[in-house]
C-alpha cells in the first residue's frame, strides 16, 4: 500500500469541477424555465439541496474502497429489489404513498419528497453486474464460447429480476436504460462476438417487430404482452406530433418550437418565449435551445462530452476488472440518459421520460447519480494507493 499520498493527489478535481459546471448550467435553466408559472414553487433552491445531498453521498462512498463495493455488491442489489417489491404491493391508491403518476407506479411520495427507487437500482445493477462477470472470470480462467454462453447467462439472470419489477410499474424509458447498462458491460467482458453478433440481431429483430405491432397489431399488444396505452401514444406521437397536437403530441411540439426559435445564440437568459409544460425536468433541454441557441445546446453537449471522455479515461487505467465493469457501466448510464433526453426533446427519439443527467431537476435522479459518481471518485481515489501494493490486504470488511 502507498501511503505516502495525501488527499489533493488521490481526490478526482477534474471530475469535481465538471460537477461544479453541470450544477450552474443546471441552476440557471431551472431558474428560467420556472419564469413560466406552471408551478408556484422555487425549484432553485430545491436543486442546490440536492446537489448538496449528491455532494455528501460522493464524500461518504469514497470512505469505502472498490473491493469493499464488490463484496457488498449483492446486499445493495438485494435491497435494491426488495424496496421495488415494496413499491409494487403498496397502496397506490389517489393520495396513497405510491400513488401512479403518468400511469406508472414508480415512485414513493413520502410528503417531503417523491423518491424513484430504480434511480438507485440502476447503481446497485451497476454494481451487480461487475461482481457477476469478474467473478466468473476468476472461476474460468480458460475462456470459450462454452464459458461465454455460461456468461452471457449469468448476466441475463441479473438483469430479469429488476427489469420484471420495472415493466411492471410500467417505466419502458428506465428498462431501456437497464439494456443499455447490460449491453455495455457484455461489450467489456469480452464475451465473443460469434454470440454478441446473434444476440444483437434477434434483439433488433425483437424490438422492430414490437414497434411494427405497436403501429399495427395494438389489441395483441395490450391485451396479450400487457403494453399500456399510454406507450402506443408516445409512438404515435413521436412519429406524427402535428396529428396529436392537443394531446400526446403537444409537448413534442413546443419542445421543437422552443428550441428552433432559438436559433444560433438564443433569446437570452429569462426571454422565453414558448411554454413547455415539464421544462424543468424532463424537457430542460428546450429551455437551453431556446434561450442560448444552437451555441449554447452545443456547449451542454460538449459538457457531457467532456465528463463521458473524463470517465472513459478512468477506465483505461483501472487495472482491476471490477472496477473497469463498474465504470462501463456508469458511462452506459449517462450517455443513454443523454442521448434519450436530447433525442426526445428533438424528435429523434420517442419520449420516454428520461431526465437530462445533473442538469433536470430532480432528488431522485440527483441522488442516484451521485451513488454512481461516488463510486468513481472512491475508485480514483485508492486506485493509486493501491497500484503499487496487494488487492489482497483488503479482505477484512
Amino acid at each position: 500500500m502507498n501511503s505516502k499520498r495525501n488527499f489533493s493527489d488521490r481526490f478526482d478535481w477534474t471530475l469535481a469541477f465538471i460537477m461544479m459546471l453541470f450544477c450552474i448550467v443546471s441552476v440557471l435553466a431551472i431558474a428560467s424555465a420556472q419564469t413560466s408559472g406552471q408551478y408556484g414553487i422555487n425549484f432553485v433552491p430545491k436543486q442546490l439541496f440536492w446537489y448538496f445531498v449528491g455532494a455528501c453521498i460522493v464524500a461518504f462512498m469514497m470512505y469505502f474502497e472498490p473491493d469493499q463495493y464488490k463484496k457488498m455488491a449483492w446486499y445493495l442489489y438485494g435491497a435494491g429489489i426488495f424496496v421495488l417489491l415494496i413499491l409494487m404491493i403498496a397502496p397506490g391508491g389517489v393520495g396513497q404513498i405510491a400513488e401512479p403518476r403518468n400511469g406508472a407506479k414508480s415512485w414513493f411520495h413520502l410528503g417531503f419528497a417523491d423518491i424513484q427507487p430504480s434511480e438507485f437500482m440502476k447503481t446497485f445493477f451497476i454494481l451487480a453486474l461487475a461482481r457477476t462477470v469478474s467473478k466468473h472470470h476468476e472461476d474460468y480462467t480458460i475462456r470459450s464460447l462454452k464459458t461465454d454462453f455460461i456468461l452471457l447467462g449469468k448476466i441475463f439472470l441479473v438483469l430479469l429480476v429488476p427489469l420484471a419489477f420495472i415493466m411492471k410499474q410500467p417505466d419502458l424509458g428506465t428498462a431501456l436504460v437497464f439494456f443499455a447498462i447490460t449491453a455495455a458491460i457484455i461489450i467489456v467482458a469480452g464475451i465473443s462476438w460469434k454470440i454478441i453478433l446473434p444476440v444483437a440481431a434477434v434483439v433488433g429483430a425483437i424490438g422492430s417487430a414490437l414497434l411494427w405491432m405497436a403501429l399495427y397489431m395494438q389489441d395483441f399488444l395490450s391485451k396479450d404482452l400487457g403494453f399500456s396505452p399510454y406507450q402506443f401514444a408516445r409512438i404515435y406521437s413521436w412519429l406524427d406530433p402535428y396529428s396529436y397536437s392537443t394531446g400526446d403530441g403537444y409537448h413534442l411540439i413546443s419542445s421543437l418550437n422552443a428550441i428552433g426559435s432559438g436559433e444560433i445564440f438564443g433569446k437570452g437568459f429569462m426571454h422565453r418565449e414558448v411554454y413547455v409544460p415539464e421544462n424543468h425536468t424532463d424537457f430542460i433541454f428546450s429551455v437551453i435551445g431556446e434561450e442560448y441557441g444552437f451555441i449554447g445546446a452545443s456547449v451542454v453537449i460538449c459538457l457531457f462530452f467532456f465528463l463521458i471522455f473524463h470517465l472513459t479515461k478512468l477506465t483505461l487505467q483501472m487495472k482491476d476488472p471490477f472496477c473497469t465493469y463498474v465504470c462501463a457501466g456508469i458511462i452506459a448510464t449517462i450517455t443513454f440518459h443523454v442521448f434519450e433526453n436530447i433525442g426526445m426533446t428533438t424528435q429523434v427519439l420517442p419520449i420516454t421520460g428520461i431526465p437530462l443527467p445533473f442538469i433536470s431537476y430532480g432528488g431522485s435522479s440527483m441522488m442516484g447519480n451521485a451513488l454512481a459518481l461516488g463510486l468513481v471518485f472512491s475508485m480514483k481515489f485508492h486506485y493509486r494507493t493501491y497500484m503499487f501494493g496487494n488487492h489482497d490486504n483488503n479482505d477484512d470488511f
